[in-house]
């Protein structure tokens, strides 16, 4: 991906026009396949500078895709007024230096940390033992198998990596499941579990986490499933994933 950064100065008497002109405009980066985002800001210290932010899939696609595509007449139209005011217009690639702030907290921290996902693995094992679905997979299961998938929700939550420090990360959690032939039967009985147990532990109930919490859990159950088929040819190396809150952050009342 590429970010372009166009920064504007605009006259106090044209800052509504300009606005109202870029709300139209935003409704054609909406359509517009090349575009990831895009976000206008106003200088708070000099409310007459403005930076446009629009996040490309590359920069070939922006310049080639959109501004000579079926879009990008109707988007210039918009803007053209404001064109003479640009100050300055660059593709930025991002670098490694990125992350989170502590304003918002983890999944992790909201759940109640490695003691709250401990507690839910050993009662979802529990039901697992017993059910006659999925109980069968789980039949030569080590006992410190619900301590183990606790420390992978954990670190794919936010929490400390020491699944991947201690358990060998993505690459021991894909040979735990490659030619088991799960059924869907069993993938879904297995999240139906999961979701009982997080409500019989007294994991966070608010709509945000639980949409976030389940989110990841049909993701990484739907890949299991895939992965553990007979012939499936899966990515071998990878990062252990990294789930966050999604688009509803944590609401704090």
């Amino acid at each position: 991906m590429i970010v372009e950064y166009i920064r504007y100065r605009v006259p106090d008497d044209r800052s509504a026009a300009f606005e109202e002109a870029y709300a139209r405009a935003a409704l054609l980066l909406a359509k517009a396949p090349q575009c990831v985002d895009h976000e206008l800001g106003r200088c708070t210290d000099e409310p007459a500078s403005y930076i446009l932010r629009i996040t490309w899939t590359s920069a070939e696609d922006h310049l080639e895709g959109f501004r000579k595509g079926e879009l990008f007449p109707g988007f210039l139209a918009e803007v053209r007024p404001y064109v003479g005011m640009i100050e300055e217009m660059r593709h930025y690639a991002p670098t490694a230096v990125r992350g989170a702030g502590g304003a918002v907290p983890s999944l992790y921290d909201w759940a109640g940390g490695a003691e709250a996902f401990e507690r839910l693995t050993e009662r979802f094992y529990e039901a697992v033992r017993a059910d006659d679905v999925v109980g069968p997979l789980f039949a030569h299961m080590d006992p410190g198998h619900p301590r183990y998938v606790a420390m992978w929700l954990a670190e794919v939550f936010g929490g400390p990596a020491r699944y991947t420090g201690e358990r060998g990360g993505y690459a021991h959690m894909l040979g735990m499941h490659l030619n088991r032939a799960i059924t869907e039967a069993q993938r879904r009985r297995w999240v139906n579990l999961l979701a009982d147990a997080a409500d019989e532990v007294g994991l966070p109930d608010d709509p945000e986490f639980r949409a976030a919490f389940m989110g990841y859990i049909e993701w990484g159950t739907r890949l299991a499933f895939a992965n553990s088929q007979p012939g499936a040819a899966p990515v071998r190396q990878a990062p252990v994933p990294r789930w966050g809150w999604g688009v509803a952050p944590p609401y704090r009342g």
